[in-house]
C-alpha cells in the first residue's frame, strides 16, 4: 500500500542517513590504524614482512572504504560479505605480522562492520571468525593472555554497541511498518463496513422507493386510458402525461441511486453521447453534441456534476419547449471543462412555450448544488430564442 510504501522509505532513508553520519569515522579508523602501523615494528616496507604489512594495510583501507560508500548498502550481499571478510582478514594479517602495533582496531574493525551491515546470524559468523582468528594471531606472535582476553573484549563491546544501534533503527522501522499496516486494516474495515451499509440502503430504496415509484406509473398508464375514454380535456392529458414522464424519470434515477450504492460504475461525461441518443430515441428530442478541444479524464464528481446537469438541462428542454433544438457543447479548456446546453424554438419571442420561470424549479437548485460540491459554477436564463444552461468545473 501507500503507506507501506512511504514506511519503508522512510526506512532506508533512515539507514542511508545513519551511514553517512557514520562514514566519517570510518575514515577516521584508516588514519588511526595506517598510522599505528607506520610507527609500529616492524614498518611497512618493499619487502620481507614490511611487505605483508603494506599489503594488509592497502586492502584494509580499501574495504573500509568500500564499505563506508554510499552505494555499499546497494551491493548485493556476497559483495557486501566479501568486503567485510576481507577487512577482517586485512585485520587479522596485521596483527599477525605487527603484534605491537596499534592493528587490533582493524580487527574489531571488521567485528563491527560484520554486526552492522550483514544480516545478524551471517554477521555474527563473520565476526566471530574474526575474532577467533586475531586470538589466534596473538597467540602465534607471542602475545600474552591479557592482550588476548583484551582484544577479545574489544571486538565483543564494538559487535554489541552495532548490534543495538542496528537494532534501535529495524526496531523503529518494524513499528513504522505495523502502524502503517495497522492503519491500511482500519480504512479497509471502515470501507467494508460503509460497503454493507449502502448494500442495505440500496435494499430498501429498491424494496421501497422503486416499488412506489413503478405503482405510480402502472396507475398513471391507467389514468392516461381513462382519460382518453372519458374524453378528458387536452390539459388533463398533458397533465397526465407529464406526471408519467417525472415517474419514469424519478424511476431511473432511483435506479441509477441504488446501482451507485452498490458500488456500481456512476455515469461521466463518456457517456454524454448515450444520454444524448436517449433523448432523440425515447423523447424525439432534436438534440445535437459537440466536443470542442481534447478530452481528458475528469475528476468523479466533477465529471457526474456535468453528466447530471446535461440530463436535467435536456429533461426541461423536453419538457417546457417540446419541439424546440437543443445543442450540448462540453468544451475542454485550460483548467476549466464547460458544459452548455441551449435549446432555439424558431419563431418565438423569448420565455415562449412555458419557458418562463423554469430558472426556479428545484432541478436547477440541485444542479448548482451539485456543481457547488465539485466546485464548479452555474448559469442559467433565457436567451433570445429559447433557454441557455451553462456549466463550468475547475478540471
Amino acid at each position: 500500500s501507500a503507506r507501506e510504501a512511504e514506511a519503508r522509505a522512510r526506512a532506508d532513508q533512515r539507514l542511508r542517513r545513519q551511514r553517512d553520519i557514520l562514514r566519517p569515522l570510518g575514515f577516521v579508523v584508516i588514519a588511526a590504524v595506517t598510522i599505528g602501523a607506520i610507527n609500529g615494528h616492524p614498518a611497512p616496507a618493499a619487502h620481507g614482512k614490511g611487505l605483508g604489512i603494506a599489503a594488509a594495510l592497502v586492502v584494509f583501507a580499501v574495504s573500509v572504504a568500500l564499505a563506508a560508500s554510499g552505494s555499499f548498502v546497494a551491493r548485493s550481499l556476497a559483495v557486501q560479505t566479501s568486503v567485510v571478510a576481507a577487512m577482517g582478514v586485512a585485520g587479522v594479517a596485521l596483527v599477525a605480522l605487527q603484534p605491537r602495533g596499534a592493528t587490533a582496531l582493524a580487527g574489531g574493525t571488521a567485528v563491527w562492520m560484520a554486526i552492522a551491515r550483514l544480516p545478524l546470524p551471517l554477521g555474527i559468523s563473520v565476526g566471530g571468525a574474526v575474532t577467533i582468528g586475531l586470538d589466534l594471531a596473538t597467540v602465534l606472535a607471542g602475545g600474552s593472555t591479557a592482550v588476548v582476553v583484551a582484544e577479545t573484549l574489544l571486538c565483543v563491546l564494538l559487535g554489541l554497541v552495532a548490534y543495538f544501534i542496528k537494532q534501535a533503527r529495524v526496531s523503529q522501522d518494524t513499528t513504522e511498518l505495523l502502524l502503517a499496516q495497522l492503519e491500511d486494516a482500519r480504512e479497509e474495515q471502515l470501507r467494508a463496513a460503509a460497503v454493507a451499509e449502502r448494500g442495505r440502503i440500496a435494499g430498501e430504496l429498491h424494496d421501497v422507493l422503486a416499488h412506489s415509484l413503478s405503482g405510480a406509473a402502472i396507475q398513471l398508464q391507467g389514468a392516461r386510458k381513462l382519460a382518453a375514454r372519458e374524453q378528458a380535456s387536452p390539459q388533463v392529458r398533458a397533465a397526465i402525461d407529464r406526471a408519467g414522464e417525472l415517474v419514469r424519470d424519478g424511476l431511473a434515477n432511483a435506479r441509477q441511486a441504488v446501482g451507485a450504492l452498490r458500488g456500481e460504475e456512476l455515469p461521466s461525461v463518456a457517456q454524454l453521447e448515450s444520454l444524448v441518443a436517449t433523448f432523440r430515441t425515447d423523447m424525439n428530442a432534436d438534440v445535437t453534441l459537440t466536443i470542442e478541444g481534447t478530452a481528458r479524464t475528469l475528476p468523479a464528481d466533477a465529471s457526474l456534476a456535468l453528466y447530471r446537469g446535461a440530463q436535467e438541462a435536456l429533461t426541461n428542454v423536453t419538457r417546457y419547449a417540446p419541439g424546440a433544438a437543443a445543442t450540448v457543447v462540453l468544451r475542454y479548456g485550460s483548467g476549466h471543462t464547460t458544459l452548455t446546453v441551449e435549446d432555439r424554438l424558431a419563431g418565438l419571442k423569448p420565455n415562449a412555450a412555458g419557458l418562463d420561470g423554469v430558472g426556479g424549479g428545484n432541478g436547477l437548485l440541485g444542479m448548482r448544488a451539485r456543481l457547488e460540491q465539485a466546485g464548479g459554477t452555474m448559469q442559467a436564463g433565457p436567451t433570445d430564442t429559447g433557454w441557455r444552461v451553462e456549466l463550468d468545473v475547475p478540471a
